[in-house]
């Protein structure tokens, strides 16, 4: 036989509400771990008294009862599960699983007996109901009648509030008993009373939540919060943790988590926060005698104390509620503190990377475990590149986005969550990173980056592809500008307006070779800037394909084979059992598929260099065309223009000689250029050449 029973998806009742975990079955003890908490509940074997199987709204259910006197509930157990157990039962803890069903008849008339901490309500042998008396909240006797009132429970949706019992008198002299009802109730019943003195006080300390300054009385079972305005008894049993976190302007935080919550109306609060200064000292004297102290705290408090008021506050908590109090561990952050400045949702905060989980202060107080953690991701920034978003979601689904990071934080935090083993994002679990929690434990080496080498890789073929694109977009915008062509025409603009002497025209000379090149530095400085929006267009669809990993090669060649064998397996599990063959490949086979990886890489770069070449060669032919189209414009319309400057000057033959000889490259200049001189030119032409002139009559009679 098995010396361990597991069973996932049980669920434990817990004052009216069903908490669902993990429950494991061992020769030690029952162990139940609650998975939206946490907590665990260990029992030993030794402890158990009475095991009792039944049917119930889930199913099956097992209620365990304890030598002293607690009950257990787990409900979630199919029928078949029933032998498995027994026999567990009987092999390890020497204990019959008694089967007992419960009373359907729905009659209201009954005997009531206390077993422990139980109340339970029986028609003849057969259970209606039970009660915790732990729920109790108050109890109260009328003549003939016994009331409880409960304790509000927050995760059901619909709370039992109060229930009545009707006991009849009895003819017995001198018991009364409805008052003996009412005291066995209240011997176990968790009412708080504030009988006694306070074992000590601490006055008017800082609460982040609830806000405000409060009293704190510490009494031996339980915290009472005196403010202002409102009261809160919480007893140390509802406490699940302690921290004790620094904040970055020197000061202490000390956190209580809180199970079930605080309510404020209808404000519920999981946590109670309290702010220290890190300078204020007290004296602390506590309101019992030394032998007290010693025998029921055994050394970790004394009667007279002093020293900081947050190590004082820690130190009694501590010693009263018996747990440990979690601090931050090794992580130090970019300027060199334990926690990380961010946002969350519409508040800023810090969240501190913990040993066993992230918590984030103060608006709202958040508290997320490794162990359901599902995935961490880093993300870019939605307003600026100067910080980074880290989000968290949990198996359950739930998602938390702490933005505004600094991104000097980032390798910190990055390096931080690969030492934990977190799955990141987009890379999933790889070979080494498979979590190290074990799944039973209270919540209280460097490994080979596969996500970064695929980030640096895709870097280098995004940073080889803005250098092809940028060589490409260069040579068009040198093909643009043409400095030959250019400098001709200011040339012969400076030559037509000067005289001809050499001097003027060296001066004009230096004059065209200055002022060419301060139009092309300019050109050059502003044209690429234009061009820039170009780099964001989408992906070129011809472009070749970057090759596969190793691990991808192997997966699309043994998918099917992996589903011939596992039928109806899910995409998730597909890929997980993938996971789990390729970690299990022996290093002769992984290396087959690197080198398979290596050739698909090589022929990507040959077909990269390929498509490169080919991109600049319709870059040159574009260039050349362009070119060519340019060319045949200019001449175009220098012909046409020649014709017009022909016609002129054989019109006005005088008029040609008196004015110095004008180039036709100047009148199409001129003309492009200055309005003025068309002007003047079509004034001179009306002028020498009327319709039809005397000296076109002449010349035709010749």
């Amino acid at each position: 036989m098995a010396d361990t029973l597991e069973f996932n998806e049980i669920y434990q009742e817990v004052k009216g509400s069903m908490n669902d975990g993990r429950l494991r079955l061992s020769r030690q003890g029952v162990i139940f771990k609650n998975s939206k908490t946490g907590k665990v509940d260990n029992i030993q074997a030794s402890e158990l008294a009475e095991g009792v199987w039944r049917r119930v709204a889930l199913g099956h259910g097992l209620k365990l009862l304890t030598k002293n006197g607690h009950v257990y509930k787990y409900d979630g157990f199919r029928e078949s599960e029933f032998d498995k157990l027994s026999d567990f039962f009987k092999a390890h803890y020497c204990l019959e699983l008694m089967e007992k069903d419960l009373c359907v008849k729905g009659w209201n008339w009954g005997t009531v007996r206390f077993g422990g901490q139980l109340l339970s309500f029986d028609i003849g042998e057969q259970p209606v109901f039970e009660i915790p008396l732990s729920n109790v909240s108050q109890c109260t006797t009328g003549k003939n009648e016994v009331t409880l009132e409960f304790h509000q429970n927050d995760d059901a949706e619909v709370s039992l509030m109060e229930v009545r019992f009707y006991v009849p008198p009895t003819q017995e002299d001198g018991v009364d008993p409805v008052e003996a009802f009412a005291q066995n109730v209240l011997s176990k019943a968790d009412v708080i009373q504030a009988t006694g003195d306070a074992i000590c006080i601490f006055r008017e300390l800082q609460c982040l939540t609830p806000r405000g300054r409060y009293d704190i009385r510490i009494y031996p079972t339980f915290l009472h919060l005196h403010g202002k305005t409102f009261d809160y008894k919480i007893p140390y049993t509802t406490v699940l943790r302690l921290f004790l976190l620094p904040h970055k302007d020197q000061r202490q935080m000390f956190f209580i988590s809180l199970d079930p919550p605080i309510k404020q109306g209808q404000t519920r609060y999981h946590f109670l926060i309290l702010l220290f200064s890190k300078d204020e000292d007290i004296s602390l004297t506590l309101n019992m005698n030394e032998e007290e102290v010693e025998k029921r705290f055994e050394g970790r408090l004394t009667k007279n104390m002093s020293g900081s008021l947050y190590e004082m506050v820690s130190r009694v908590m501590k010693a009263l509620v018996n747990r440990k109090i979690t601090v931050p561990g090794n992580f130090q952050g970019h300027s060199g503190a334990q926690c990380i400045t961010c946002s969350y949702k519409a508040s800023s905060g810090l969240l501190y990377p913990l040993e066993r989980g992230f918590i984030y202060v103060h608006k709202p107080p958040v508290h997320i475990r490794f162990d359901e953690i599902s995935f961490v991701n880093f993300a870019r920034g939605t307003t600026t590149t100067r910080s980074f978003d880290f989000e968290i979601e949990t198996k359950q689904g739930t998602q938390y986005t702490f933005s505004s990071i600094e991104r000097e934080e980032y390798g910190k935090l990055f390096d931080f969550v690969n030492a934990k083993k977190l799955n990141i994002k987009n890379r999933g679990l790889k070979e080494g990173m498979k979590q190290s929690y074990d799944e039973y434990a209270d919540s209280d080496e460097d490994q080979h980056d596969a996500y970064l080498e695929r980030m640096k890789e895709e870097g280098k073929i995004r940073e080889e592809n803005a250098n092809d694109s940028s060589d490409g977009s260069g040579e068009e915008t040198d093909s643009s500008f043409n400095p030959g062509e250019e400098d001709d025409d200011v040339a012969e603009e400076f030559d037509s307006n000067a005289s001809a002497s050499s001097s003027s025209g060296d001066g004009d000379s230096d004059r065209e070779d200055k002022k060419p090149a301060k139009k092309a530095k300019i050109i050059k400085d502003r044209k690429p800037r234009k061009r820039q929006p170009e780099s964001k267009k989408g992906k070129d669809p011809n472009a070749p394909k970057r090759p596969m990993s190793a691990y991808m090669l192997w997966l699309n060649a043994s998918r099917e084979k992996i589903k011939s064998d596992h039928p109806g397996i899910s995409i998730t599990d597909l890929s997980k059992k993938a996971g789990e063959l390729w970690k299990a490949m022996s290093k002769e086979k992984k290396e087959e598929w690197d080198r398979k990886a290596e050739d698909a890489r090589r022929d990507y770069e040959k077909a990269m260099k390929e498509y490169s070449g080919g991109i600049k060669a319709d870059s040159h032919r574009g260039d050349r065309l362009k070119k060519k189209k340019q060319e045949k414009q200019v001449k175009g319309k220098g012909d046409k223009k020649g014709t017009s400057s022909k016609s002129s000057s054989s019109k006005s033959p005088a008029k040609g000689m008196s004015d110095s000889f004008k180039s036709k490259e100047f009148v199409s200049s001129d003309e492009s250029s200055s309005a003025e001189s068309k002007k003047e030119d079509s004034e001179d032409e009306g002028a020498a050449s009327p319709p039809p002139s005397s000296e076109d009559s002449a010349s035709g009679s010749d």
